[in-house]
């Protein structure tokens, strides 16, 4: 058991080397450089001293010559976003938690009637070739369209950028589950469903009983994907319609020309899909049957 241990603990030695090595690049590149005028400067009179720093620019500090933030500037500004995530100063001034949790819920919405359309719909396709040569060009043509193109056809119709948002994740969600689930039901053991049969099991029982676990790992797979992708496409709604959510905080940061505050917020978004990638891989693990 414990040389099989290893390769995680390499892993995690790996990660954290290269990890250590991106900061150690981003503070080199960032690092303050002392220019010759700056240098001149330092030799003048205190007058112009003085001078400097009531314009704050200290002839005697190191100045920036890139606009890109340091880790400093970086460490103060997720300090002071952690401190209160969770204030409201108003529509243009909400802490990153609340951003946070207004575009979690609409991927949480969003998601959920996805999956009550797309699950039950694959077991159709799944157990149903008619159905699934039926539906397939209707499929076919819908899948491939960039679920952002739904976006001005909902606001037309909707007419409210939240549930609008709503229904972009519900279209961008959809199909993964749909396919993976008809995938994962069509896939089942023709040994297991002629017991089935001969056993003259009900097909709601049979579908339940026999199907549903056997096609659980393949759902959940379609499921995951499905998140990534409904993640991945709230942000960049949110950043076109408005109003709430991380994806708003990123532009509305970018127009107030914080971009130190635009990092941590695309940091928090990647680190928010990383846990619920490591959600659904849990369950995935959970439901797959290992001899």
């Amino acid at each position: 058991m414990k040389p099989a241990a290893q390769p995680g603990w390499r892993a995690a030695m790996i990660s954290l080397a290269l990890f250590g090595c991106l900061l150690l690049v981003w503070h080199l590149a960032t690092a303050p450089k002392q220019s010759v005028e700056q240098a001149r400067a330092a030799a003048t009179s205190s007058a112009d001293d003085e001078y400097a720093k009531l314009m704050g620019k200290s002839s005697s500090s190191p100045v920036k010559t890139s606009g890109f933030p340091g880790l400093a500037q970086m460490g103060e500004t997720m300090r002071r976003e952690l401190a209160n995530p969770f204030y409201d100063n108003g529509p243009n001034d909400k802490g990153i938690g609340i951003q946070l949790g207004y575009s979690l819920a609409r991927v949480g919405l969003g998601f959920a009637i996805a999956a009550l359309v797309a699950i039950p719909l694959g077991f159709l396709l799944g157990m149903s070739p008619l159905m699934q040569r039926a539906l397939n060009p209707f499929i076919q043509i819908l899948k491939p369209i960039s679920p952002l193109a739904w976006m001005p056809l909902a606001l037309y119709t909707i007419k409210d950028s939240s549930i609008s948002g709503i229904f972009v994740i519900f279209i961008c969600s959809v199909w993964p589950m749909l396919m993976n689930t008809a995938f994962g039901v069509a896939s089942v053991r023709r040994d297991w469903l002629n017991v089935a049969k001969t056993l003259e099991v009900t097909p709601l029982r049979k579908a339940f009983l026999v199907i549903l676990p056997a096609a659980a790992p393949t759902i959940l797979t379609g499921m995951r994907i499905s998140m990534g992708i409904a993640w991945l496409v709230i942000v960049a709604a949110e950043m076109l319609v408005g109003g709430t959510g991380i994806g708003y905080f990123v532009w509305n940061e970018w127009n107030n020309l914080s971009l130190t505050s635009v990092i941590f917020a695309i940091l928090v978004i990647g680190v928010t899909g990383m846990v619920l990638d490591l959600f659904f891989a849990r369950l995935q693990k959970l439901v797959t049957y290992t001899e």
